[in-house]
């Protein structure tokens, strides 16, 4: 990636109708969740986060209907839930703006905000953040993306939630579903300024940028065909679908998650409607994080 300011995915925004159910789900499939967090006025919105080493998942709720988080219920209406957005990390959020200007792109931003964050030992620390988004409009297979500065980094990965029972350790790949994945994993490719490349399963990767997770394009039926045993239902033809999560020990995390995993060879697989409207897939790490299975 030539955008120097991009480094890549630095969380995934789950969309939860509501926040308290969605935390205890995640908790009974055996990640530690964050103390519940409530963003500005002007968000409107409060989360739950889970917290890996360099990346982590966020459960995103709205509090307040606002302007700002308009397309969020209007996912949300449709929906019901399930993967919204990707974040991408950023080193400086305002440089990043003029970089994607440079190449052509008007991003908003960037936004200050942050919010209250409970600490382990007791007392009140604060997480802040600088945002910018890309233009709505280019939203490859309907997927918003947007780039995160933390200002704040040890209220936010606290080293006691980055252990989790399942023995999760980061994201390796999300996966997005099209009707056209090549052409929209282009559209990703332009946005980031990456490559891209295909695998024989029919599915085209795009590298986020370091060692961060892959962002998968596969049609929704190459998707089943991947996961023959599980059922897909409540997956789009078109968005944010799924997520391949690195663990320590995948025997672990069988027996952490139960009857709600289905183990599919080297893999454990959670379908979609036992997790949120996003599908979950746990593997060991085989050589280079972020390559998709």
């Amino acid at each position: 990636m030539s955008l120097k300011h991009v480094v890549g995915i630095d969380h995934v925004v789950v969309m939860v109708e509501d926040l308290d159910a969605a935390a205890n789900n995640w908790k009974r499939l055996g990640f530690t969740v964050s103390p519940r967090g409530t963003h500005s006025a002007k968000l409107g919105s409060g989360n739950y986060t889970i917290m890996f080493g360099d990346d982590y998942i966020e459960l995103l709720g709205i509090l307040t209907p606002t302007e700002h988080n308009a397309p969020s219920r209007a996912f949300i209406a449709e929906r019901g839930g399930g993967i919204e957005r990707i974040a991408f990390t950023t080193t400086d959020a305002t440089a990043g703006v003029d970089e994607l200007r440079k190449i052509g792109l008007e991003a908003t931003g960037p936004i200050d905000f942050g919010r209250p964050v409970q600490l382990p030992g007791g007392g009140e620390g604060e997480a802040r953040f600088s945002i910018f988004e890309w233009p709505a409009t280019e939203a490859p297979a309907g997927v918003r993306i947007f780039a995160c500065q933390h200002h704040t980094r040890d209220t936010v990965w606290i080293p006691e939630l980055q252990r989790h029972a399942n023995t999760a350790a980061g994201l390796q790949t999300v996966i997005v579903t099209s009707p056209q994945p090549e052409a929209d994993a282009r559209h990703m490719m332009r946005l980031i300024d990456s490559t891209q490349h295909s695998e024989p399963d029919g599915s085209i990767v795009v590298p986020s940028g370091s060692t961060r997770a892959d962002i998968m394009f596969v049609t929704r039926d190459a998707l089943a065909r991947q996961y023959p045993n599980v059922s897909l239902d409540g997956l789009p033809e078109r968005g944010g679908a799924g997520l391949v999560i690195t663990v320590d020990d995948l025997a672990a995390a069988a027996r952490t998650i139960g009857a709600a995993g289905v183990t599919m060879g080297d893999r454990l697989v959670v379908p979609p409607d036992a997790a949120g409207h996003a599908l979950l897939v746990f593997v060991e790490p085989h050589g280079t994080r972020g390559r998709s299975t």
